[in-house]
């Protein structure tokens, strides 16, 4: 309506007879144009909507409803009531409570070590600190075993020391070591985005160094301890792989639902405990997010003013090194021993070196492994890479009252636990899906699926790979003036062109991210897959964790290593093609 009042101010010569037609003739096309686009917006956001109720809204209800159901019923009031259980859930909490603490300093000190603390070597310490993105979940829980277990190549071949590694003890040594990179990515863009002026301004007001970290540095950090913490607490009550490896008699939620499922065949029960696991998790979801919300705390002016100093003061460069450097030495030996420990005929008892196990990874069962996995990872990726920019895109710039209900399902995969999402799945889609007794789907898990049950992994992978390109997306798309893409859209382009020349090139970086996570994810994850692996799809972290299962531990170091070199040169031709093939080099500086 302004435009083209403004159109008919301009033409101010124009006879008087014709001014009161010309803003009808000038009104009729905008309404049929906005209501082609909103068209277009409201049928791509109904799409995504039932692709996310596909993809963890149905597996949750359903997961829910079983949950409720008589055995159910029966298994949640045992919780109630039984000390067993009491045990369990007190377990889980312990666990998640410690690694919460032990990962988000281990994450922290690294961050700020990394950002602000003056020394060489600061490109090697990022990619140690990135290390166990890309590894398995079982590689420092079995390089652990190797090191320090009861006939531990340190612990008793060293020091003669019959340890005991298994229980509280090594799980939270293992978890924390596996999931601090959450919290150190987290401080370190905190870190990076603080405005040094305010370290300056305390300095000039006459406070040293130590006076100025504890009294500036760690109250602007806050936000992110809190959410670390919350963070690496969900990821270790969820986790399952290492307590079924590492948890002796130390039972936590996750393995006990695992237990009910394939050991008791209660699907029922198994349900009940994940609901238990479920309900502190999307609480602690929900704080996080409203935490995160909430950090204005973190910066005054939004963009710093300059580089911060670097710290070389003994008082506080030398403990952080020094802490820094051990965690780090122990990481090395660890991955070291992943390595290594696949060319050793029985890795910490005979270390005579042979390539048996390689030529068993390569050559046997473990061929089709890999290629199921990675086939299945590849498929994955870059649908969850593009859903998660769609998101974003439909968050950010066309949706208003129903965008954060989008954003908040949108990043349900990373909330809601592995162990309950497949289950969840599980119960969902190995029979087919009917609504008032008409088939919607087929039946997409279990060996009699289509695709041996390929489809429910492929879903499961993007619904656990979503979140990280959904918020990498809504970040990139906020520092982009929207003017840019209405100038498209005022050429003529459609919403969904506007997206693909327009706003795709502009995001690439966030979409590289999107892929790069997604592929990294799928390939190493197994919470979730342990419940929808079929005799007709081999999954690599499953192998992995039948070989450890059997003490076959130079099997799973092989396994190890040749998951690492995919995941790691995968994601270097995923790179290449996005930059160079897909969008041909073209950079977009803003």
């Amino acid at each position: 309506m302004t435009s083209t009042l403004e159109a008919v101010a301009g033409g101010g010569a124009a006879p008087p007879p014709a001014t009161p037609a010309a803003p009808r003739r000038g009104k009729r096309p905008a309404p049929r144009t906005r209501a082609r686009a909103d068209r277009s917006v409201v049928i791509l956001g109904l799409a995504v909507a039932l692709v996310l109720l596909l993809l963890i809204g149905y597996p949750v209800v359903r997961l829910l409803s079983a949950a409720f159901a008589p055995d159910g019923l029966a298994v949640l009031g045992s919780i109630v009531t039984d000390p067993v259980n009491h045990r369990i859930i007190l377990n889980t909490l312990t666990l998640g409570l410690i690694v919460g603490v032990v990962g988000t300093i281990i994450g922290f000190l690294f961050a700020f070590a990394q950002v602000r603390v003056a020394f060489r070597g600061k490109r090697a310490l990022h990619l140690l600190a990135m290390v166990p993105i890309v590894a398995p979940p079982f590689a420092v829980a079995t390089a652990v075993i190797t090191l320090f277990g009861r006939n531990g190549a340190i612990s008793n071949g060293i020091f003669g020391i019959k340890g005991d590694i298994y229980g509280l003890t090594g799980l939270v040594i293992v978890l924390s070591l596996s999931f601090f990179p959450v919290a150190y990515m987290n401080f370190r863009g905190m870190l990076e985005s603080l405005d040094p002026s305010l370290d300056e301004a305390a300095a000039g007001l006459g406070a040293s160094k130590l006076k100025v970290f504890f009294s500036v540095t760690i109250p602007m950090l806050v936000p992110g301890f809190a959410g670390s913490f919350l963070l690496l607490f969900v990821e270790s009550i969820a986790d399952l792989a290492n307590p079924l490896v590492l948890g002796g008699d130390y039972t936590v939620l996750a393995s006990r639902a695992y237990l009910a499922v394939t050991g008791d065949y209660n699907t029922s029960a198994g349900a009940a405990y994940s609901l238990t696991i479920l309900v502190p998790a999307l609480l602690v979801f929900l704080v996080q997010r409203y935490w995160v919300s909430k950090r204005s705390v973190v910066t005054v002016t939004g963009k710093p003013t300059g580089r911060s100093e670097q710290i070389t003061a003994a008082s506080i460069r030398v403990p952080i090194l020094l802490l820094v450097g051990s965690i780090s030495a122990l990481i090395v030996t660890i991955y070291l021993t992943v390595l290594s420990g696949g060319f050793m005929k029985v890795p910490g008892v005979n270390n005579e070196f042979t390539l048996e196990h390689f030529q068993f990874v390569l050559t046997g069962i473990g061929s089709k492994a890999m290629t199921d996995t990675a086939t299945l990872a590849l498929i994955a990726a870059p649908i969850a890479g593009v859903l998660g920019m769609l998101i974003a895109w439909l968050v950010v710039r066309k949706l208003r009252r129903t965008a954060g209900i989008l954003d908040f399902v949108g990043m349900l995969g990373l909330a809601v636990p592995g162990t309950v999402l497949g289950i969840g799945y599980a119960l969902s889609y190995i029979t087919p899906t009917t609504i008032f007794g008409v088939q919607i789907l087929p039946a997409l898990a279990g060996g009699s699926a289509a695709f041996a049950g390929g489809i429910a992994i492929v879903m499961v992978y993007i619904t656990r790979s979503l979140p990280s390109g959904q918020r990498s997306g809504i970040a990139a798309l906020n520092q982009i003036h929207p003017a840019i893409e209405e100038a498209s859209t005022s050429l003529g382009a459609g919403s969904g062109t506007t997206f693909r020349k327009v706003t795709l090139p502009l995001i690439q970086s966030a979409l590289l991210t999107g892929l790069t996570f997604a592929f990294a994810r799928s390939m190493t994850t197994l919470s979730p897959i342990v419940f929808l692996t079929t005799p007709g799809i081999k999954i690599m972290t499953s192998q992995i964790l039948a070989e450890v299962d059997s003490g076959r531990f130079g099997n799973a170091f092989a396994y190890c290593t040749v998951l690492i070199l995919i995941v790691l040169t995968l994601i270097l031709i995923i790179n290449f093609l996005v930059r160079k093939v897909i969008f041909r080099g073209r950079t977009h500086r803003r």
